[in-house]
């Protein structure tokens, strides 16, 4: 109840009537008037009826104690025995509050953040987030249930919000321990065949890290296994390599779990570097002068990683006009040095229409047949010569080639079309103009004639005749390209055709390009939008299977993006390394940064809570038992004021003393007929007295 004023005047002009009536009051009492008294008090009525005197009465109701409880849903948290104990100690808190009704509890789920590549555990961004619509005299404490593992901390003096205990229940244990393995330096880019380094280092966190044995490292280069490396946790450890292939080259580290540790996800690393060819070194070797040896030659020049030897034989030995060898302006042919001496210093070999005359030894060809069986290359582009007596088929290079010639020529006119097996190859897959019907390029005008050839056949002549056939060979690969009319593309003929791109995927499908590989699993990830990539010349090859960081699987449908091509992306919610498998074949990525704050430490801590506990009087003790399952919880302590001392088996809870106001009551005292009562009763009273 209170005793407020509504003035039916300004103040101003009830202050000079005030003074008025005090003179006039004084004057009576001054000149000894009768009924000086009841004047002054019928005068005093009047003003205050004018001042209008009103009892307030409020009715409020007392605002519940806002206590946040934080729960950390990070990647850190998501082990089994944690996740189990968070969901306890959440449904155990809540229970307990539930007894106070004036403590209203708000639950703050805070996961990673979808958006972005580096997750981190960021509770006091929540925190701040979820309250910012509560006066700070309503919070009456902060509870967070975390493993202690805090990457958003604003220091134990920044200002929170609100004056009131904060507290930390911890879900990890107290001898946790965890191994992790990490790539310090390594390099992005590297020379095909060079020797790189890579630095690991293996980490061993909480309890045991004092006496933690050596590590045992395993390596796998491109999914082939490598020898172990040793390693002594907390040391670099190096490891050095031969870049073995170009493009991309997975390097996978793991280290074995030790039993008991937290978790086995950041047990393993992967690095990529990408392999560069320094230079391909390419052997052109043509027959003869003709028309499409310039369409080789300029495809091979045009590209500055390569390094072309070519040689034309102009002078073979049955062609002899009588001019003596030294007045001949003729580089003579360096067979030995290049079959014999040189010949693994070349990525590729190209036969451009090419015939066995006694140029080359019997014998050399077959080195030529052994360089590709232990991995070299070989393009044979033929020609009619092909089908004759003088081919290079009737040599032991038969032996690593393809298909063998009939000895006939098919001359007519046909358009080059993809096969069956064309369709889905990498190499003729999505040839511009290869989807119209005839396709959409100048036809050619001659093919040698072979037997069933072995490898696969990706385009075709008239009457489904070989064209183009692939072969892999030993641990080389041979390719057939049975026309020596490509050059009718080059020159535009009936509108020319794709020559470049197809003679380009040739060449470096021979050497080993992995993005043209016919069965090949890839996987690639954009922050955390894994795109999974499977090429084959089969049929369907089913759902891919998606091992995530945290050791789940789950299948990955993979839809026909183009013939032999399957695709599927999909947005990860884990960060860290994922296990692709399709099959037999198998490829990692690691989605997210490599450098997570979320995965660096994985063992609880209390210490990053505690300055916060001790300055606000708050407490941080770990909620699993020292023994067996379940959790135990401290019992929750309402505290009037300000909370001055802490208890460490209690959280302490400071009461708000706000209240809401529901309405006001209001009394007017010179206002109705008690007010009308009181000045007539004055007035009367003093004409009562003048009448006397």
């Amino acid at each position: 109840m209170a005793l407020t004023f509504s003035p039916l005047l300004p103040w101003a002009v009830i202050g000079a009537l005030a003074v008025v009536a005090a003179v006039l009051a004084a004057l009576g009492f001054w000149r000894g008037m009768r009924g000086s008294a009841l004047r002054a008090l019928a005068l005093a009525a009047l003003l205050a009826a004018i001042a209008n005197p009103l009892l307030i009465d409020e009715r409020r109701e007392a605002l519940s104690t806002v206590v946040p409880i934080v729960v950390d849903r990070s990647a850190s948290q998501e082990t089994v025995e944690r996740t189990e104990r968070t969901d306890a100690a959440l449904a155990g808190l809540l229970d307990r509050f539930s007894a106070f009704p004036q403590i209203e509890t708000r639950v703050i789920e805070a996961s990673d953040d979808p958006d972005t590549d580096t997750p981190s555990t960021r509770l006091f961004s929540a925190l701040s987030d979820a309250i910012a619509d509560v006066p700070s005299a309503r919070i009456g404490g902060a509870v967070f249930l975390t493993d202690g593992q805090i990457h958003d901390l604003p220091g134990p003096d920044a200002n929170l919000g609100f004056n009131a205990p904060i507290h930390g229940l911890i879900t990890g244990r107290a001898d946790e321990f965890d191994r992790r393995i990490e790539v310090i330096r390594g390099p992005r880019f590297g020379i095909v065949g060079e020797e790189q380094e890579i630095t690991l280092r293996v980490f061993d966190d909480g309890a045991q890290a004092a006496d933690a044995p050596p590590a045992d490292i395993s390596v796998r280069i491109n999914g082939e296994e490598q020898p172990p490396l040793r390693a002594q946790p907390g040391a670099e450890t190096s490891f050095r390599f031969n870049v073995p292939r170009g493009g991309a080259n997975v390097l996978e580290f793991s280290v074995a779990e030790r039993p008991g540790e937290v978790t086995g996800a950041n047990n393993r690393a992967v690095h990529v570097i990408e392999g560069i060819r320094q230079n391909l070194r390419v052997l052109l070797v043509s027959g003869e002068p003709h028309s499409g040896e310039r369409a080789w030659r300029n495809l091979l020049k045009s590209d500055a990683s390569v390094d072309l030897v070519h040689f034309t034989i102009l002078r073979p030995p049955e062609k002899q006009d009588g001019t003596p060898i030294n007045e001949l302006s003729l580089i003579a042919f360096p067979t030995r040095e290049l079959f014999v001496e040189k010949i693994e210093d070349f990525d590729l070999i190209i036969f451009d229409r090419y015939q066995h005359r006694n140029v080359l030894p019997i014998l050399y060809y077959d080195y030529i047949s052994q360089y590709v069986e232990n991995g070299g290359a070989l393009l044979i582009a033929a020609g009619p010569e092909h089908a004759s007596e003088a081919s290079i088929a009737l040599t032991p290079l038969s032996s690593v080639l393809p298909a063998a010639p009939t000895g006939r020529m098919n001359e007519a006119p046909f358009y080059p079309r993809l096969s069956e097996a064309g369709e889905k190859h990498p190499v003729t897959r999505g040839l511009e103009g290869a989807a119209d019907e005839p396709p959409h390029w100048g036809r050619w005008f001659r093919t040698v004639e072979v037997d069933q050839p072995r490898g696969q056949t990706v385009m075709v002549a008239n009457d489904d005749k070989p064209l183009l056939v692939l072969n892999r060979q030993g641990e080389g690969r041979v390719a057939m390209l049975l026309s020596d009319q490509g050059w009718l593309w080059a020159r535009g003929f009936e509108g020319g055709g794709p020559h470049v791109a197809l003679y380009r995927r040739i060449a470096h499908w021979l050497m080993k390009q992995p993005e043209l590989e016919e069965e090949a699993l890839t996987a690639r990830a954009s922050g955390r939008t894994l795109t999974v990539l499977r090429q084959t010349i089969g049929d369907d090859p089913g759902p891919a299977t998606v091992k995530y960081p945290s050791g789940r699987t789950e299948s990955l449908p993979l839809a026909e993006a183009s013939p032999g091509l399957y695709r599927a992306e999909r947005r990860m919610e884990e960060t860290g390394l994922y296990e692709i498998t399709n099959g037999d074949l198998t490829t990692l990525v690691h989605a997210g940064a490599v450098d997570a704050p979320e995965f660096k430490a994985m063992v609880s801590t209390t210490e990053t809570l505690q300055p916060y506990a001790e300055r606000t009087h708050g407490i941080v003790t770990r909620v699993a038992p020292a023994s067996g399952s379940g959790v135990t919880l401290p019992s929750v302590l309402p505290v009037n004021g300000e909370v001055r001392v802490s208890d460490p088996s209690r959280l302490a809870i400071r009461m708000t003393g706000e209240t809401v106001l529901k309405g006001i009551d209001t009394l007017p005292l010179f206002a109705g007929f008690l007010g009308l009562a009181v000045l007539l009763l004055a007035l009367s009273t003093t004409w009562w007295r003048e009448g006397r």
